[in-house]
């Protein structure tokens, strides 16, 4: 899959192409549209269904280090939501500069300090959701390729090696499209 028919694909999503234009007239630092809008929608196209369907959230990155208290961060949540609400969709705006402040609460285990919404969207469980669309631009950032993501291969991440989170999400995405391939081995690991 080339990174054209993947925008295609995921741009099929109408909710996708909305909060492209949005997010673009908000203007925040490194903002990426990323996450499971993105490859569910390629998943569900291919599966024939709905391009929305099964779509929980739609994620928005962004990389602002100037000022990592919450306040900050939920400013900018508010301002989100404000200019998307009429949508009707959960959009969960997270800024990547203060993850490592919350990340250990809220999930278990260390998470180091990033230095890019890039190095954010490289750390998901499963390198073939390691998928962004910059705002403004449309650049499709895809640092593992899309051939996994074409064809459903979900392995770990030798990035962010969690066996057991990467078998729970991994038998979740299995349970929405059966087609979808667990090759639990990380490739570090072999």
């Amino acid at each position: 899959m080339t990174p054209a028919e993947f925008l295609d694909l995921a741009l099929r999503n109408r909710v996708n192409r909305v909060l492209l234009d949005r997010l673009g007239e908000i203007g925040l630092p490194q903002c990426y549209l990323t996450a499971g809008c993105l490859f569910q929608t390629v998943w569900n196209v291919r599966s024939g269904r709905d391009p929305h369907w099964g779509i929980a959230d739609y994620d928005v990155f962004y990389f602002d280090d100037s000022d990592l208290s919450y306040e900050a961060e939920d400013k900018v949540i508010r301002k989100v939501d404000a200019e998307t609400r009429d949508i009707g969709v959960k959009v969960e705006v997270r800024n990547q500069a203060r993850v490592h402040l919350w990340y250990a609460d809220r999930f278990g285990g260390e998470y180091p300090p990033l230095a890019s919404s890039k190095e954010a969207i490289e750390r998901y469980l499963i390198p073939c959701t390691c998928i962004g669309i910059a705002v403004p631009g449309g650049e499709l950032f895809a640092p593992y390729g899309l051939e996994e993501t074409a064809r459903g291969l979900l392995r770990p991440n030798p990035v962010n090696y969690k066996p057991d989170l990467f078998a729970k999400k991994a038998e979740s995405y299995r349970e929405r499209w059966p087609w979808l391939e667990i090759d639990p081995v990380c490739p570090d690991a072999r």
